[in-house]
Order: C-alpha cells, then structure tokens, then sequence
C-alpha cells in the first residue's frame, strides 16, 4: 500500500533577502478540546546567506490590544500567552519522522527543506477578533497565532536585533467546531411575586438544543403561568455575547446580538406557552465596537466568535467567549397606579453557538493507491 498526499494549495512566505522560505500546508487547525492538531510545516534554507547564523522557527499565541502603528514610546500593544521555538538549521538531530503534510512539502521544496512542528497545549484560546468601530484603523484587537521562521545567532536573545529581511511569518487559526452529540437544551425557571400581590408569574425558559449553528434560528420555548391580578404585555428575548478578557486581571463584557419584542398578551389568572425564534448574526452588528468575532485572515469572511470549548477546570488566558437566551417579561401594574408599578420577570439560559465540524478538508486530499 502506497500513501500520497497532495495538497491543493501551499501557503508560502519567503524573507526579504530570499535566504529562507516558510511553507504550511494549511492555517486553519483544529482544537478537539483534549488535544490540538499539530502544527506542521517545512523551511526551506539557503545556507549560503546565513554567515554563521542560525534558523529558528517559533509559534506564538499572543493577545494584542493595540496597533502597531501607535507603538512610538517602545510601549508593547502585544502580549506573548505561548511562545514555542525549535532549531532547524543546522540540524540538532531530533526525531526526523514526518507528517504526510511535511512528505508532500518536502517534495515541493526539495533538499533545502528542514520540518518542523509544533504541539499546542488545550489550554490556549482560540482565534478571536475584537470588531472595531466604524472610525477605527490598525490591526483589531484579540488573540492571534503566528508561524514565523527567523535567522539568529541564538533563538531568543533581547539584545540581539533581528532584522526584518531575516524573517518571515504566516498568521495561522485555531478554531473549534461544534461537538457531533448535540443534547436537549438547558431549561430556567424563575417564580416572582410582587408587592401587593399573594401569588406570583411562574416563567420557564428553554432551548430545543444545547448548541446552535451560527446563522440558524435558535428556538426558544417561553411557558408562562401568571397567576397575579397583573397583566405581561409583553415579551422581550435577547442573545447576549460575554467576552471575558483575561490577562493580568479579568474583565468581561457584555453586548446584545439580537433583541426580538413580542406583543403577546398573558392576561391576569392565565397561563401560555409558545415557541419563538431568534437570530443572531454578525451582519446585523457591523457597527457595533468590540464584539467578538471568529479571528478571520485576511480578505476572508467572518462571523460571530464561536463559544469557547473548555477542557475541565484549566484556566485559560486570552479571550473567552460565552453566550445566553435572555428572556424578559414586561408585567403591567394593576389598580389605581397603573403603569407606575410596572414590573418584569427575567429568566436566562446558556447557549452554545459555534460552526459544524466541515465534512472534508477541502484544501488537502488524501489519495490511497494498493
């Protein structure tokens, strides 16, 4: 049995003076949440323009707040979470087994090529942009994994001045796709009694399913038994996206991605239940500045981030992003104050809103030949 493996498109970035070159097969790489695919990819070196010097490669996930073009003071907008380098060349005669990918790159770049690969922990965040106002310029804030391949004396010393035309780098994603077993959506309850009342609006709250695909209508059930004098005049449903920054401290926010209001009418000592829709889309929030979106690569489409998949308790640092179905009764005041008691009831859900796992990668084949 005979294995190839083709690649449809190669990635490629060659350094300013041309002396080495950086090949990946792929940028996007899948977090299973007990373990990350690796990393993998080939340099091709030139060393006649090296001077002595070495070749590094190194992966880095790093958060940035800020553009590059305000550092004017040596301040850093950049901040390493995970930083991994590797000798390449010369050669430190580590283990010189190869991936498929790195066979089929190696063919293309020929005896000048030195592999190279990476392991990420499960711990790391994954590819997250913070959507910019309108007026906003620069690279957007978020969380980013870079591949660079460098020339250096030693791969990491701050004294030594790295120029530009010794490196090259590939920006890379790593993404998470929406689990295969998609369970019964979680349900809230909430019972409210108000002032000068004796019975309260029992309200429950549910999804059809735990996780919904980006751009599908999420189903939420409302059931409601109000059992006061009062009157709900109506029902307000919101997705709201949490994005929990954490870095030296931890800091969340708080943004609505859909807000739908329904004039239904639950008159006093009634009960109701109906099922209503909601979508959320970035579309619908173009405007709106730092929301989290899927960490996109250049000139490509994005979306609303997806839900960040945890592995148990291990604390994660960078961005972490949740989401929640928020539901809001709007109950009338009864008697001779009238709307001055107005009141509501609130109940909420968590919601998991990501992408399905892709049928095939459509950027590698796999060809079997007996």
């Amino acid at each position: 049995m005979h294995l190839l493996f083709f690649l449809s498109r190669v990635f490629k970035k060659t350094s300013g003076h041309g002396h080495i070159a950086l090949y990946l097969g792929k940028r996007d790489f899948v977090d299973h949440v007990d373990s990350v695919e690796v990393v993998d990819g080939v340099v091709k070196v030139d060393p006649s323009g090296l001077n002595g010097r070495k070749v590094f490669v190194y992966l880095a996930c790093a958060f940035r707040y800020g553009s590059d073009d305000l550092d004017v003071i040596g301040m850093s907008f950049r901040r390493d979470i995970w930083v991994q380098r590797v000798q390449i060349y010369p050669p430190t005669g580590g283990s010189t087994a190869k991936t498929p990918m790195q066979e089929s790159l190696m063919k293309k770049v020929g005896e000048q090529g030195y592999p190279f690969a990476f392991q990420m922990p499960t711990d790391l965040p994954c590819s997250v942009s913070l959507q910019p106002g309108p007026n906003d310029s620069g690279k957007a804030c978020g969380v980013d994994f870079e591949v660079k391949a460098y020339i250096a004396n030693n791969a990491d010393n701050a004294d030594e001045v790295i120029e530009k035309k010794d490196t090259c780098r590939l920006m890379i994603r790593k993404i998470q796709f929406a689990p295969a077993n998609n369970k019964p959506g979680p349900k809230a309850e909430i019972c409210k009694q108000f002032m000068m009342t004796d019975k309260p609006v029992h309200l429950e709250v549910s999804t059809e399913k735990e996780i919904y695909y980006h751009g599908d209508p999420i189903m939420v059930k409302v059931k409601i038994n109000n059992e006061t004098s009062k009157v709900v005049k109506k029902i307000k449903i919101s997705v709201e996206q949490s994005t929990c920054v954490v870095l030296y401290s931890s800091d969340t926010y708080v943004k609505p991605v859909s807000t739908e209001e329904f004039g239904e009418t639950i008159n006093a000592n009634s009960t109701f239940e109906k099922s209503f829709q909601i979508t959320p889309t970035l579309a619908n929030n173009q405007e709106k500045r730092g929301l989290s979106v899927d960490g996109r690569l250049k000139d490509e489409d994005t979306r609303l981030a997806s839900t960040t998949l945890s592995q148990g308790e291990k604390e994660m640092q960078g961005i972490i992003v949740a989401y929640k179905v928020k539901v809001n009764l709007i109950v009338s005041g009864g008697g001779l104050l009238g709307g001055l008691t107005a009141s509501d009831v609130t109940a909420e859900v968590p919601l998991t809103l990501m992408s399905p796992k892709p049928a095939g990668e459509p950027s590698v084949i796999y060809c079997i030949n007996i």
